[in-house]
């Protein structure tokens, strides 16, 4: 089973810039289409970005102009380059396949506040 960890989150000002880490344990994680998923505070989880095996991008609405995902696959890893930041992008973060696949990691938490 493929076991994914993420890091970088932490506390920055609106329109301030962070860069989450997602890193899998296995060369697995490669071979499906990835993605950043969010959970806020009563919401449900959802997905933000994602990237193909082919390497195409796609960004929720929300998130669009400002988010960039990227991968590295000789580190099984994938990033989230967040710009521009808002209060509500205020969430847990966390990765996973496109669908989900493996079991969810403990997640980073992005707090976006003044």
């Amino acid at each position: 089973q493929v076991q994914l960890v993420e890091s970088g989150g932490g506390l920055v000002q609106p329109g301030g810039s962070l860069r989450l880490s997602c890193a899998a344990s296995s060369n697995i994680f490669n071979i499906y289409n990835r993605g950043w998923y969010r959970q806020a505070p009563g919401k449900q989880r959802e997905l933000v970005a994602d990237i193909t095996s082919a390497g195409t991008t796609n960004y929720a609405d929300s998130v669009k102009g400002r988010f960039t995902i990227s991968r590295d696959n000789t580190k099984n890893t994938v990033y989230l380059q967040m710009n521009s930041l808002k209060p509500e992008d205020t969430a847990v973060y966390y990765c996973n396949g496109v669908p989900p696949r493996y079991y969810w990691g403990q997640g980073t938490q992005v707090t976006v506040s003044s």
